[in-house]
C-alpha cells in the first residue's frame, strides 16, 4: 500500500516559516502564515514515511515536530529535502533527521518532566505535544519511583480529565497561561473535593471533603493538572516524613533509583555512586519533613510543582534535603482556607518546585486575598516579574551570627561562608548581624506549636468526621477509644504536652511566657530590618540529609526542636523565607541554604534567590527510567 504526501511551504526572508504537510507539522520558529504558499510536486512514497520537500535558498534550523496521535502508533520517517533551484533544473539535496518512533516521542515527553514550567508552556503552546502526553508521562514517573513513597494517593481519573481540558483550550488558543496542562500535586493535608485527605493518619484514613482548599481551587483555575496527594509525616507533626500510616518516604538522593547527577564535578559524582552502591533498602537517606512526600515528587520529576504546609520548616526542611527550591510565604499572603490546621498562628502553604522561577509562577496563582480566611492581607497581590536582569548593586545582606551552633556540620559551615562570598562579589554588602533570641526561639516554638496542637487536635472526637470508636457506652470512652486508635503517639504525646501547657495552673508560665518570647524574636527581625539591611542568608538544616538509622536514635520532639533550628525564626515572625540547593556535599548529597525577607517583600526575596541560583548552578538529577 502506498500513499500521496504532497507539501506546502511558506518561504520567509527571516527564515522563519510554517510549512504544512498533510497532517504533519514542520515547525520552523515563528508560526505566521505566508500568503505566497507554493506547492511542491506530489511524492508517492511506502506507507509510514512522510518526505518532505523545502523550497528555500537558505538552510533552516531549529525543527520540531508535530505528529497528530494517528500518526504516533508505528514508526514514521521523516525525510527532510532541501531543493535548490538551478538554470534549467532542480538539484535535490537530502537531509534525514532520523526515524521518529512512538517511543521515541514519550522519551521526549519524559525529558521535559526535568525541565522548567515556562519552556514546558511553550511546547504546550505551541503543540510539541499535548497536556494529555504530558500527564501520561508524569503519572509513568510516579509509578516508575512508587518504591520512594512520595504518593498516598494517584488522581489518574482527574488528571486525564483536567489533561484532556487543558488540550481543548490549547487547541483553541485560549490557554489561561504558563500553568495550563501543568501537572502539580498536593500535600494530603489540603482539602480536595471527593479525593481522600489523610492527613497520613487513621483519625482521617476515610475523609472525602467537600471543598477544595483556596490554593488548590486557584490552581485548577490556573489549568493545572493534579496528578495526585503527597506523603507527609502525620497531620505535619514531624521532619522527616517517616511517621505517616502509609509508610516512610524516601529520598531519591542516593537512593536505589537509577539516576545521574549533571554538571557535577567528577569527585562528587564518585561520591553519589559509591551512595547508591552502598545504600540498603532498610536505611535509606530520608526525604525531610514533613512535606517530604512532594519535595520527591518533585525531586524525581513526576511533578514540576507541589504544594506542602510550612509551620516551622516543613517546606524548607525536605526540599533543602532533596535539592529542590522550597519557598514559604509571608503569613497573610496565601489563603490557609482547606490546610487542615496545625498551629494556625504559624501555619502557611508552602511552594516546592526545582527552580525559583517555577516557584513564582505557582506564587503568582495562589497568592491573594481570600473571603473564607479573615488572616489573609486584604490588598490585592502585584504577580511578581522576574523577566528584567537581576543585579545584587546596593542589596544588602546579613548573616545572623547566632544561626551557627555546635550542632552544624563544617560541610554547611563551608557553604555558607562560600555563598557568602558570591553574593559579595556580585555586588552586595555582606554584613554579619544579631538575632539575639535565637537560642530560646525553638523552646517557645515547641511550647506554642504544642498548646495549639491541643485546641486543633480536640475537633477530632469521632463524632463529626474520620473514624469512629465502638465503646458507645459513654461519651468519655468513645472520645477515648477513638483518639487512641486514631491518632500516633507523637500525635498523643504533644496533645497532653499541650493541655498540660494550658492548665490554668501553667498558663501563664509557660504559654503567655511563650507569647512574650515570641514578641522579642520578632523585635529581633525589625531591628535588622530597621537597620538597612534587606536580606538575610542562613542554613536551612543544619547538615545533609541524614541516614534513617541516625534519623532514628531521636526521638520525634528531639529531631524536629534539631532539625528546625534555622527554619522555625520566621515562621515565628510571619516573614517570607527561601530554600535553595547550592552545592553537593562530599557523600554527592544537596546542601542548601535560605533567604529572609521582611515581610510581604517576595519580590526582593525571589529576584536575589534567582541571582543566587544562576551563580552556582547547583547540580541536576536526572532519573534513568
Amino acid at each position: 500500500m502506498r500513499e500521496t504526501i504532497s507539501c506546502i511551504y511558506s518561504p520567509r526572508s527571516s527564515g522563519s516559516s510554517l510549512p504544512l504537510c498533510c497532517e504533519c507539522i514542520l515547525s520552523l520558529g515563528r508560526r505566521e502564515r505566508n500568503t505566497s504558499a507554493s506547492t511542491c510536486r506530489p511524492y508517492t512514497l511506502p506507507t509510514g514515511k512522510v518526505l518532505i520537500v523545502v523550497s528555500s535558498r537558505t538552510q533552516q534550523t531549529g525543527f520540531t515536530l508535530k505528529l497528530p496521535n494517528s500518526r504516533r502508533q508505528g514508526n514514521i520517517t521523516i525525510d527532510i529535502c532541501e531543493r535548490r533551484e538551478r538554470t534549467g533544473s532542480a538539484r535535490e539535496v537530502r537531509r534525514i533527521f532520523g526515524t521518529f518512533t512512538r517511543e521515541n516521542l514519550q522519551r521526549s515527553v519524559l525529558k521535559m518532566l526535568s525541565s522548567s514550567i515556562k519552556m514546558v508552556a511553550k511546547q504546550l503552546k505551541s503543540s510539541t505535544f499535548s497536556a494529555t502526553e504530558l500527564c501520561d508521562a508524569s503519572l509513568r514517573r510516579i509509578e516508575n519511583t512508587k518504591s520512594l513513597n512520595a504518593f498516598i494517593t494517584v488522581t489518574h481519573d482527574i488528571a486525564h480529565e483536567q489533561a484532556k481540558e487543558s488540550d481543548k483550550r490549547h487547541s483553541k488558543g485560549e490557554s489561561k497561561g504558563e500553568l495550563d496542562g501543568i501537572p502539580i500535586a498536593v500535600k494530603d493535608n489540603f482539602c480536595t473535593q471527593g479525593v481522600l485527605t489523610s492527613c497520613g493518619s487513621h483519625m482521617l484514613s476515610n475523609f472525602l471533603p467537600p471543598y477544595n482548599a483556596t490554593v488548590v481551587s486557584r490552581l485548577q483555575d490556573a489549568g493545572t493538572v493534579m496528578v495526585g496527594k503527597c506523603n507527609l509525616d502525620e497531620f505535619a507533626m514531624g521532619s522527616g516524613t517517616v511517621d505517616s500510616i502509609y509508610g516512610p518516604t524516601k529520598n531519591v538522593w542516593g537512593s536505589n533509583v537509577p539516576y545521574e547527577v549533571l554538571n557535577s564535578p567528577p569527585s562528587k559524582q564518585r561520591s553519589a555512586s559509591h551512595e547508591k552502591s552502598a545504600n540498603l533498602d532498610e536505611d535509606w537517606h530520608i526525604a525531610g519533613g514533613s512535606s517530604g512526600g512532594s519535595a520527591v515528587a518533585v525531586a524525581t520529576g513526576s511533578c514540576f510543582a507541589a504544594l506542602g504546609s510550612d509551620t516551622g520548616g516543613s517546606t524548607r526542611n525536605p526540599a533543602a534535603y532533596c535539592g529542590v527550591v522550597g519557598f514559604k510565604p509571608s503569613y497573610g499572603l496565601v489563603s490557609r482556607h482547606g490546610l487542615i490546621p496545625l498551629v494556625n498562628s504559624m501555619d502557611v502553604p508552602g511552594i516546592i518546585a526545582r527552580s525559583v522561577e517555577d516557584v513564582t509562577s505557582v506564587l503568582n496563582a495562589i497568592a491573594g486575598p481570600d473571603d473564607n480566611d479573615s488572616t489573609t492581607v486584604r490588598q490585592s497581590f502585584s504577580n511578581i516579574s522576574l523577566e528584567e536582569t537581576v543585579t545584587l548593586k546596593g542589596l544588602r545582606i546579613g548573616i545572623p551570627k547566632e544561626y551557627q551552633n555546635s550542632s552544624m556540620s563544617q560541610e554547611m559551615i563551608e557553604v555558607w561562608r562560600y555563598a557568602a562570598s558570591i553574593l559579595n562579589e556580585g555586588g552586595a554588602t555582606v554584613s554579619e548581624v544579631s538575632l539575639p533570641h535565637t537560642s530560646s526561639s525553638i523552646a517557645c516554638y515547641s511550647v506554642l506549636n504544642q498548646c495549639e496542637v491541643a485546641s486543633n487536635m480536640a475537633r477530632y472526637d469521632g463524632l463529626r468526621f474520620g473514624i469512629r470508636g465502638t465503646d458507645t457506652s459513654s461519651t468519655e470512652q468513645l472520645y477515648a477509644e477513638t483518639r487512641s486508635r486514631g491518632f500516633n503517639e507523637v500525635v498523643r504525646s504533644r496533645i497532653l504536652s499541650g493541655n498540660y501547657f494550658l492548665l490554668k495552673r501553667n498558663y501563664e508560665k509557660y504559654f503567655v511566657k511563650a507569647l512574650k518570647v515570641r514578641r522579642l524574636i520578632k523585635r529581633d527581625f525589625d531591628n535588622v530590618w530597621n537597620n538597612n539591611i534587606d536580606i538575610l542568608l542562613t542554613p536551612t538544616t543544619l547538615s545533609q540529609a541524614p541516614r534513617l538509622s541516625d534519623f532514628r536514635q531521636h526521638d520525634n520532639q528531639t529531631q524536629c526542636v534539631t532539625q528546625d533550628y534555622c527554619t522555625q525564626p520566621a515562621n515565628m515572625a510571619g516573614i517570607p523565607a527561601i530554600c535553595l540547593p547550592i552545592r553537593l556535599s562530599t557523600d554527592g548529597l544537596p546542601l542548601s541554604l535560605q533567604f529572609m525577607a521582611p515581610m510581604f517583600q517576595e519580590s526582593t526575596l525571589m529576584k536575589t534567590a534567582l541571582w543566587l541560583q544562576n551563580a552556582v548552578n547547583f547540580p541536576r538529577i536526572i532519573l534513568k527510567i
